[in-house]
């Protein structure tokens, strides 16, 4: 397995080239961007290929998408992304039912447009609000995957969880459309109080092992991205969250 890590894990524990070399002697061959690593890309690349990783999927806001593709296109070629994700709707600018719903997934079939005419591929990536009813009792995430059927989707299985929602039917039913996925982990009750409930993958709730054997064999994910908030020890994380994932 080529494991990633989601730069934003360690967006507090700086500087970046000390957080890519501790990530490639912990064994990962792959990092997901996120908005606030792409100043320099030319130096960022540099970087990566001291220390041996890739970066073949990144994170790209929607206003970014919508009015700067140029710009997210120049970012991904310099880096050698192939997936470009669009990760996360503002609270103030979430629509409030289905219509506006499926006119937000209408912004992402464009976006999706773009990154194929481009070479890229493209997703939606969720959070937990996707999974909570509507008036009429549909959840985002339906209207999300219908109404642009061309995307895919990047799926944070943590996220789900902590809604309530159990992932498993949900991999069923859009195994095809699951590119990417985030590999993160719930803390146990008490635990995790300074990290926002999370925990180092494998020291949680989920059970990770059942995960991993229903998404590699219903999912058509080619990316497994390690990702945790906001972790108190990011070389704690980095290190117990690989060693579990390794013995999957």
């Amino acid at each position: 397995m080529n494991w990633s890590f989601q730069l934003y894990s360690a967006r507090n524990f700086q500087p970046w080239d000390a957080v890519l070399k501790m990530l490639g002697e912990a064994g990962y061959t792959q990092v997901e961007g996120f908005g606030g690593v792409y100043d320099d890309p030319k130096a960022l690349r540099a970087e990566l290929d001291r220390n041996g990783l890739t970066m073949p999927t990144g994170h790209f806001s929607i206003e970014a998408l919508d009015n700067d593709f140029d710009g997210v296109r120049r970012i991904a070629e310099v880096l050698g992304m192939k997936l470009l994700i669009c990760p996360y709707l503002v609270a103030e600018a979430r629509p409030t039912d289905a219509a506006g719903w499926r006119g937000f997934a209408e912004r992402l079939a464009k976006a999706g447009e773009k990154a194929k005419a481009a070479g890229y591929g493209f997703t939606w990536h969720n959070h937990d609000f996707e999974f909570q009813a509507l008036p009429g009792g549909s959840v985002p995430m339906d209207h999300i995957l219908s109404a642009a059927p061309g995307i895919g989707w990047e799926m944070d299985v943590a996220w789900v969880v902590r809604n309530g929602t159990d992932p498993l039917p949900w991999i069923e039913r859009h195994g095809k459309r699951i590119a990417a996925v985030h590999v993160k982990d719930i803390a146990r009750a008490g635990e995790g109080l300074d990290e926002d409930g999370w925990s180092d993958v494998g020291h949680g709730t989920l059970d990770w092992p059942g995960l991993f054997k229903a998404l590699r064999s219903k999912t058509a994910a080619e990316y497994y991205v390690m990702e945790q908030d906001n972790p108190n020890d990011i070389g704690r994380f980095v290190r117990r969250s690989i060693a579990s994932a390794k013995a999957w």
